[in-house]
């Protein structure tokens, strides 16, 4: 039998930084599995979640347009898999545990409401008696909970540095743990990895989308300081483009830059100093990945733009002001009628609470699946 997973975890010690996380030494899991011959932890969790139904449901969640009204537009699957190829990158080049990376990337949107980020905030409000709602906390909840394909165990059962990589603002809160185990206040530099990973990909794709879909302009783009420097850096590099290959250029660039940015500051704090362990990296007194003070300006500026000429305008917000307000019309209609949600939300009923459970069942549905059921139970009514 070929010892693969040993002669990883050997190649780990040789090729991973002492700040990053080496699977030989991981925390282990919630209940105890004997370790694959072949795969070493993080790339098992890795399968784990790629093969879940969950994770396949990002296929039909909304970015920012709604699912399914044009081909080319992400979704919160595409999204996902640009955001891992992100992540993967930048921690090769840090010298962090890509596997881990991917691991975080993979499964940090899988609790998100149908609907984007205004289906997010109905679920909180909805549930503001309840415990609240945060996608973050969802997708720790799905690969703990109700994602549950295996018999001797509940949830995906995944590496504790795995799921405490999904506790993106719990690791703020002072003296933050997990299974006993501390998260902050600072996270690991793969989970740090994946959250500038997010952030790296939607200040780029979400142009793109807004661009195919003729709601954002080039002349409303250029009066950003970010976008003027990555068509500056375009026309540097070539001449006579067409518009279309000027603009995907462009948005090329705008990933370059904020690339380029982050490993430079990223290596700057490594070395102030460089942290000897995982835990130096969570207790280090700044951030360790992350943007030089000149990008956040840059990017704080084309946020804001982003926000006015994109997520708030009309053909955006009202399309998914109508999709929220369904979604809040089908939440109620399983609080009150509970033996309309599937057979496996009604058993969890007794052990999570009825509105916890509507809350996970309506979680679960992509954009799709809640339309339909909105009209099959004639709720436009």
């Amino acid at each position: 039998m070929s010892h693969a997973r040993i002669d990883w975890e050997s190649a780990e010690e040789y090729h991973l930084a002492a700040y990053a996380t080496h699977s030989a030494k991981s925390l282990g899991r919630h209940h105890p599995e004997d370790d694959h011959p072949l795969r070493s932890c993080f790339a098992r969790d890795r399968d784990r979640i790629l093969h879940s139904k969950c994770f396949r449901r990002l296929e039909y969640k909304t970015q920012v347009f709604v699912n399914g009204i044009a081909d080319h537009y992400r979704t919160r699957l595409t999204h996902t898999m640009e955001m891992t190829a992100i992540g993967r990158t930048l921690a090769r080049i840090l010298k962090a545990n890509d596997d881990l990376t991917e691991c975080i990337c993979l499964a940090h949107d899988i609790g998100h409401s149908p609907f984007g980020h205004a289906g997010e905030h109905v679920l909180d409000d909805l549930m503001q008696n309840h415990g609240g709602f945060d996608h973050n906390l969802q997708s720790l909840r799905f690969v703990e909970v109700i994602e549950s394909p295996y018999p001797r165990f509940q949830g995906l059962n995944l590496s504790w540095e795995v799921r405490a990589g999904l506790l993106k603002h719990e690791a703020q809160v002072e003296n933050a743990e997990l299974d006993g185990h501390p998260i902050g206040p600072f996270q690991s530099i793969e989970a740090q990895i994946a959250d500038i990973a997010d952030d790296m990909t939607y200040h780029a794709h979400d142009v793109d989308d807004g661009l195919e879909a003729g709601i954002v302009t080039l002349n409303q783009l250029e009066q950003t300081e970010f976008w003027r420097r990555a068509a500056t850096a375009t026309r540097e590099r070539y001449s006579n483009l067409s518009e279309d290959q000027f603009l995907r250029a462009t948005i090329r660039n705008l990933l370059e830059l904020q690339m380029v940015d982050v490993i430079e500051h990223s290596r700057q704090t490594l070395q102030k100093p460089t942290p000897a362990s995982v835990r130096e990296v969570m207790i280090a007194a700044e951030r360790t990945v992350d943007f030089s003070p000149a990008m956040k300006a840059a990017l704080s500026e084309f946020t804001a733009f982003m926000f006015e000429h994109l997520y708030f305008h009309h053909g955006v917000a009202d399309a998914t002001k109508r999709s929220v307000g369904m979604m809040r019309k089908l939440f109620l209609h399983y609080i009150e009628h509970p033996e309309s949600m599937g057979c496996k939300a009604r058993a969890r009923i007794e052990s999570e609470g009825l509105w916890r459970t509507a809350c996970d069942y309506v979680a679960g549905c992509t954009d799709r699946y809640a339309i339909e059921e909105f009209k099959r139970f004639g709720l436009e009514k």
